[in-house]
């Protein structure tokens, strides 16, 4: 009975190794390995998938970093006018602030940051504290005594495990006598490609009413992609003149 049956399997065996069968089956359990293989490194948490997607956001990055969207301001004039019809903050301030924000003819294509540490000077001397800054007596009116501002480039140190190919950096801008005006702009580089700056600044209605010049020049550069060269990584002036003039009571 035994040795029947024992026959019977060979037989099978037999038959199914002559038609194909057996190879079928392997070959179809093979399939069904490499598709999960794939699966699994294809798959939305796989190795390979990981890599793509890094890749493709690097170069997509790029690319929508140096598009032009000048041609959507008059949409966004007009979604802003109908913003404020709702709101009761300070309609004046924040008009002109956005008219500001939106005028960017004079804003370059590309700039170093020396004259960008310029404006910052600029701003300095118009904004600075001087409550605390002592009255200078001499041949000429009255005037607040100068003071000290600086700008400092800091890269950030890649670590060596990182393959990312963006480049990080802060622009540090400072005033000894008034901390209130004391700036950091974060800026980035991918690959060869120009400096610009990486994040944009608050533009909600509520920040749009307390936005000072310098902080939308800042935000008109990022708008217009402005490529920014390092020309200096260390700048500073002692001899900004407040614009403001003492009070009569401090002559």
């Amino acid at each position: 009975m035994i040795m029947n049956l024992e026959n019977n399997i060979k037989d099978v065996i037999s038959k199914k190794m002559e038609d194909g069968t057996i190879e079928k089956l392997i070959g179809e359990q093979l399939e069904k390995g490499i598709n999960k293989s794939l699966e699994n490194l294809l798959g939305s948490y796989g190795d390979i998938t990981k890599i793509i997607e890094g890749k493709i956001k690097e170069v997509m990055v790029s690319q929508l970093s140096s598009y032009d969207y000048s041609n959507y301001v008059i949409k966004l004039d007009y979604v802003l006018t109908e913003i404020l019809k709702e709101t009761a903050l300070d309609h004046k301030k924040i008009l002109e602030n956005f008219k500001e924000l939106m005028t960017d003819d004079e804003i370059p294509k590309q700039i170093k940051v020396s004259d960008i540490f310029e404006e910052y000077k600029k701003h300095v001397a118009k904004k600075v504290d001087t409550s605390d800054l002592e009255v200078v007596h001499d041949d000429c009116e009255p005037s607040y005594e100068c003071v000290t501002v600086r700008m400092e480039v800091e890269f950030e140190e890649k670590r060596s495990w990182l393959t990312s190919s963006f480049q990080h950096a802060k622009l540090i801008f400072e005033c000894e006598e008034d901390e209130e005006l004391n700036l950091e702009i974060k800026i980035s580089k991918f690959m060869d490609y120009p400096w610009g700056i990486e994040e944009q600044p608050d533009t909600s209605i509520r920040s749009l009413r307390l936005l000072d010049k310098f902080k939308i020049y800042i935000l008109k550069l990022y708008q217009k992609r402005t490529k920014i060269e390092i020309d200096q990584e260390d700048l500073w002036d002692d001899e900004v003149q407040p614009e403001k003039e003492p009070e009569l009571d401090f002559i």
